[in-house]
């Protein structure tokens, strides 16, 4: 009655019939003071029922007394670990016994329940591409094109389901103990009279004939996210946003309605009127509003540059009249939803030693690696002498259990009839799981509004971004879930061991140097706009960016030594041979020049919108790499 790892996890995602062996066969016993694996085996030689179980998590030298009559497993089981932290899983003839902390999440999900339903609009016509979501978390699902959902739930006690979709009120739904919610959605009529940023000035959205979605930027805010493109996931229907990583400074990728084009399907991002290579250079917390426009109709405009849609953002600006200062501080910690548990090193040696014995055909010795003395009195012998007998937790030495992030922001705004004034100071910092990997940015905007009369009026915007992303010289988290605990990371008087063969991922990490990234972008938009008829709006705008990147990767050669040799080598950990410096910079600037006039009449309820303009791109990029070896 011995279970390893793999066979749990094969076994517990079997299908389960609907009528089982387990709720149909019931037991007598009547045992008195003896021990618990006495009683598993009388079960298992009166019924079809196996266990399997871990004998160093599960005691079966502990002495009970069962007496029952006609009655089905899990009750018996029940009552023979009552007071103790062992669960059980019965699944048809096989029962697998654990701590309850290890089949809490298997639970979860076998027991997962599957609401359906339907979605329909006021007329009772499906809506498809609607939004159901778990409340407080990121999972969901979308209506097909009957209206039709379905979606899992781990807990229907406590589930709220969340319906929304465009232009319609969202709607909250306890789930409790139903499987199937009907939903009717109603029309949202004041959100259909937001106004909306569109590739030529603004709309209503009830008047919109194009696809095009938009949110504003408090729901961004609410993220708590660096990254513009990570704090529009789930912000809008059709626009598709997947995390590369959750690493600090991580970024996202972008799809509008899928991949569009053969090639580049980023699309094209303009913050206030102007083309830019990259959404994150944007602060969330600046956003007044971003529009994304979907189908071609709607970016036509942009011509082939919209071929894979089109994301408008608006930056916040002050107001007339307006006057506040203020500051807001976050602080809090990102970890890791699960880790895997490790093996401690008297376990790690029975597994190798069973799959030696596996590979050669359960012939000759089980005891292949690691003698069977050795097992039985490493902990002892680890306890005297650390060095030579290893016990070593890599997770531990590497890891960190949650890392810390902060946030500072300051705004002030202050507006006159003549001159509106918004600056706005962010600092944000995030560290890694590991150290050194850390991400740092400083971003600052100023956006300025000049009213020189009733037909001149001007704007000066300039803003700045510095990032700086620090690693190490390698990344640990792959190589540490395969570094055995039975090889020393460090010797007591901290020299560095060669880990396995020169694989120690703990040593690379401390003394093996670092990756450091510098990412500087300024730039700025400025405009003059002459009104010489009503409706009728004259544009001259110009737009530098400037962009200084630097890059310095200091990667160092780990000499290693033996616990018995102090002052000799035994080579370098397998990662550098030599220790390398390696350098780069790149610098870019660009300069978009727009001429634009747009005119816009009303006749009645009738709207004629004219847009005409010149726009020129210039762009100069300059890359230098050095690299040296010592």
């Amino acid at each position: 009655m011995k279970l390893t790892t793999f066979l749990l996890i094969t076994t517990v995602f079997q299908l389960l019939a609907n009528e089982t062996y387990s709720q149909t066969t019931k037991l007598s016993m009547d045992l008195d003071q003896v021990a618990v694996e006495q009683v598993l085996k009388e079960i298992e030689s009166n019924s079809e029922f196996y266990f399997l179980f871990n004998q160093q998590l599960i005691d079966v030298s502990r002495t009970v007394h069962v007496s029952v009559h006609d009655q089905q497993i899990d009750k018996i089981l029940a009552s023979v670990f009552e007071g103790t932290d062992v669960d059980f899983l019965v699944m048809d003839r096989q029962i697998i016994l654990s701590p309850g902390r290890y089949l809490a999440g298997v639970k979860a999900i076998l027991q997962a329940t599957i609401i359906t339903g339907t979605v329909t609009d006021e007329n009772g016509e499906p809506i498809p591409g609607g939004s159901i979501a778990i409340k407080g978390t990121t999972l969901g699902a979308i209506t097909d094109l009957e209206g039709k959902y379905s979606i899992e739930v781990g807990d229907p006690s406590t589930a709220i389901l969340v319906f929304s979709y465009v232009g319609y009120h969202t709607q909250e739904i306890a789930v409790g103990n139903q499987i199937e919610i009907n939903v009717s959605m109603q029309l949202d009529i004041l959100g259909l009279e937001e106004v909306v940023v569109i590739g030529y000035g603004t709309q209503r959205k009830v008047d919109l004939t194009g696809s095009i979605a938009s949110t504003s930027g408090d729901i961004l805010v609410e993220r708590n996210s660096t990254q513009m493109s990570q704090a529009l996931q789930g912000t809008m229907s059709g626009v598709m946003v997947t995390r590369n990583n959750n690493a600090p400074g991580s970024t996202a990728s972008i799809r509008i309605r899928g991949i569009t084009t053969i090639g580049d399907s980023n699309p094209l991002i303009i913050v206030d009127g102007v083309p830019v290579d990259n959404i994150n250079d944007v602060n969330p917390q600046d956003v007044e509003n971003i529009s994304v426009l979907k189908d071609a109709a709607s970016a036509s405009i942009y011509g082939s540059r919209a071929a894979s849609g089109v994301i408008l953002v608006t930056t916040k600006r002050a107001k007339p009249g307006q006057l506040n200062l203020i500051y807001n501080a976050e602080f809090g910690f990102e970890q890791p939803t699960e880790w895997p548990e490790y093996v401690d090193v008297v376990r790690f040696m029975e597994f190798d030693n069973e799959q030696r014995w596996n590979d050669n055909d359960n012939t000759g010795t089980e005891y292949a690696t690691y003698s069977e003395d050795l097992i039985n009195n490493y902990m002892t012998l680890n306890a005297e002498d650390p060095n030579v007998y290893p016990n070593t937790d890599w997770y531990g030495l590497i890891m960190k259990d949650r890392a810390p992030r902060s946030s500072h922001i300051l705004s002030i705004s202050a507006g006159t009839e003549v001159v509106a004034t918004k600056v706005s100071l962010a600092f944000d910092k995030i560290e890694g799981l590991y150290d050194p990997k850390s991400y740092e940015r400083f971003t600052a905007r100023m956006n300025n509004d000049v009213t020189i009369n009733n037909y001149l009026s001007a704007s000066v915007d300039l803003f700045y971004k510095r990032s700086t992303a620090t690693d190490a010289s390698i990344n640990p988290i792959g190589r540490l879930h395969v570094a055995p605990p039975v090889y020393a990371a460090e010797w007591t008087d901290g020299r560095v061991a060669s880990g396995k063969a020169g694989a120690n991922p703990y040593g690379q990490v401390k003394y093996g140097g670092y990756r450091d990234d510098w990412y500087n972008t300024v730039g700025g938009r400025a405009s003059i706009d002459f009104t010489p008829l009503n409706g009728l709006k004259l544009s001259a705008i110009v737009a530098p960016s400037f962009d200084f990147d630097k890059g310095k990767d200091w990667l160092k050669a780990v000499e290693t030594t033996a616990w018995e040799d102090p002052t000799g080598s035994t080579g370098t950990l397998e990662y550098y041979s030599s220790t390398q410096l390696h350098e780069s910079r790149y610098d870019n600037y660009r300069i978009t020049t727009q001429f634009l006039a747009n005119y816009v009449k009303s006749f009645g309820e009738h709207n004629l919108n004219f847009l005409g303009g010149y726009e020129y791109f210039y762009a100069f990029n300059e890359s230098l790499g050095a690299s040296r070896d010592q």
